[in-house]
């Protein structure tokens, strides 16, 4: 490297303790993520808590939460990878694995062809993502496409753990009732008792968008979402927006999308099973 690339590099990056920040990659909500190198060299992801008043106990306390709770589920094809976490000049970070990818979110509003040739790797990988950390005693809770990260190969990342909590034995009300009210399901947004199950509802409907590129269910609010969650007439099934959709892929999504929870999937290892066998993989 030259004189004069090491002052390009220097003038495009700034230091955040030992990690160069390069590139704001995301924005949004309580935290923004980073590409950064580490004293290495190695391109890592960089989370900051955006808010980091120590008044914002909340916040404060959901981020650490996920980054403990990704320290101990991550070592997982389908997690994204977990590096370390603390606090650097009075800030919480998390640094993470960096992958090229995009979120499943922006790739729905794109339409993006990578959701075509490879709809059957993601809809598969999201699922294995979740039974993953089912499996490893925790419920994600904030389930959603910004949360599912999708490289150009269709490789999958489940991302950010902040509301994610312990997995309940038997349904369970939940102290801290944040989410996404698209993505809740009726006893999320209703603050009743819940489970693992709500997780599976919150994947039928992302899987509902990737084969449609529409949501289930339409509405500004959470009242008027849980009034279309619980009116039958109200609901358009997968395949009357695509009738490529197979009729096998469209129960399971139906079962997930069930409001009630105890005719939703048991276990997440029995989802993976049904899609698999509608995917004829």
């Amino acid at each position: 490297m030259t004189a004069s690339d090491a002052d390009f590099e220097q003038a495009t990056s700034s230091l955040f303790g030992p990690y160069h920040l390069r590139e704001l990659i995301n924005s949004g909500g309580s935290a923004e993520i980073w590409l950064a190198t580490d004293p290495n060299g190695k391109c890592v992801a960089i989370r900051r808590l955006m808010n980091d008043s120590l008044f914002n106990f909340a916040e404060r306390k959901r981020f650490v939460r996920g980054c403990e709770i990704l320290s101990k589920i991550h070592d997982h094809e389908h997690v994204i990878g977990y590096i370390e976490h603390g606090k650097i000049n009075g800030s919480l970070y998390l640094a993470m694995e960096y992958v090229e990818s995009s979120n499943l979110k922006l790739l729905l509003s794109r339409a993006d062809p990578v959701l075509v040739e490879f709809v059957g790797n993601i809809l598969i990988d999201m699922a294995v993502a979740l039974e993953h950390v089912h499996d490893s005693g925790f419920i994600h809770l904030d389930f959603k496409p910004e949360n599912v990260l999708v490289t150009r190969n269709g490789n999958v990342r489940l991302i950010d753990f902040d509301l994610a909590q312990p997995k309940p034995e038997q349904p369970k009300k939940m102290a801290d009732n944040a989410g996404t009210p698209g993505y809740m399901a009726p006893e999320q947004i209703l603050r009743q008792p819940l489970d693992h199950r709500a997780d599976m509802y919150a994947f039928g409907v992302t899987a509902y968008e990737v084969l449609t590129f529409q949501k289930p269910f339409q509405g500004d609010s959470p009242k008027e979402i849980l009034r279309q969650q619980l009116d039958p007439t109200a609901f358009i099934n997968p395949r009357e927006h695509n009738p490529d959709i197979p009729i096998a892929l469209e129960k399971v999504i139906l079962k997930c999308l069930d409001s009630v929870p105890d005719r939703r999937y048991p276990f997440t290892s029995v989802l993976v099973r049904d899609l698999k066998a509608a995917l004829y993989v």
